[in-house]
């Protein structure tokens, strides 16, 4: 279904899907690049627009609407507390990492609009770590897509976007279970 709606919609989709389901369209996004069916560039750009504007959005609903069910639910979870704990000791890192923290990615901008870091500084730093992230990512699909074809040759582009995926989904997974083991332990 990404793969049809990144075809049809091309960088639109992957503008407005790296703020929705992020990694896996931009991946997707990618392994097109690699198949020439988008321009690269295109590709990381509109995932850093994507991904700045989604956490701007998120950012000020924690700033200027924290009584919404929606935002007190998003921050009464543990990964909350987790991420609220990073933030105070590590506010600048904490900013230009949590997009790669899996798990933190929707909650953190709620959580440093519910902080004391101004917009401007917020601001700032979403951008920089956009734009690192949506080219990050976007040649990761781009790579593995390359890596793919010289191991078993030119594929039928949904071919590419099922290893992508899978391949996605397996790395996600295993981050998932690394995170939980990792942050659950006791220092």
């Amino acid at each position: 279904m990404l793969e049809t709606l990144i075809a049809k919609y091309g960088l639109l989709a992957i503008l407005i899907g790296s703020g929705i389901e992020g990694e896996t369209v931009v991946f997707l996004g990618g392994v097109s690049a690699h198949r020439h069916l988008l321009p690269f560039w295109g590709v990381a750009a509109a995932a850093a627009i994507g991904s700045f504007v989604s956490d701007q959005i998120f950012f000020f609903l924690g700033r200027r609407a924290s009584s919404l069910g929606f935002v007190q639910r998003l921050t009464s979870h543990a990964v909350a507390a987790r991420g609220k704990a990073l933030l105070e000791r590590y506010p600048t890192g904490f900013i230009l990492a949590f997009r790669f923290i899996y798990g933190m990615r929707t909650v953190s901008p709620v959580i440093i609009g519910l902080s004391s870091v101004s917009a401007r500084r917020f601001a700032v730093l979403n951008a920089v770590a956009a734009v690192v992230w949506g080219v990050m990512i976007s040649a990761a699909g781009y790579l593995f897509s390359n890596a793919i074809e010289a191991v078993l040759g030119r594929l039928h582009l949904h071919v590419h976007l099922i290893i992508g995926l899978v391949f996605a989904v397996a790395v996600g997974g295993l981050l998932l279970i690394w995170s939980r083991w990792g942050l659950g332990k006791a220092p």
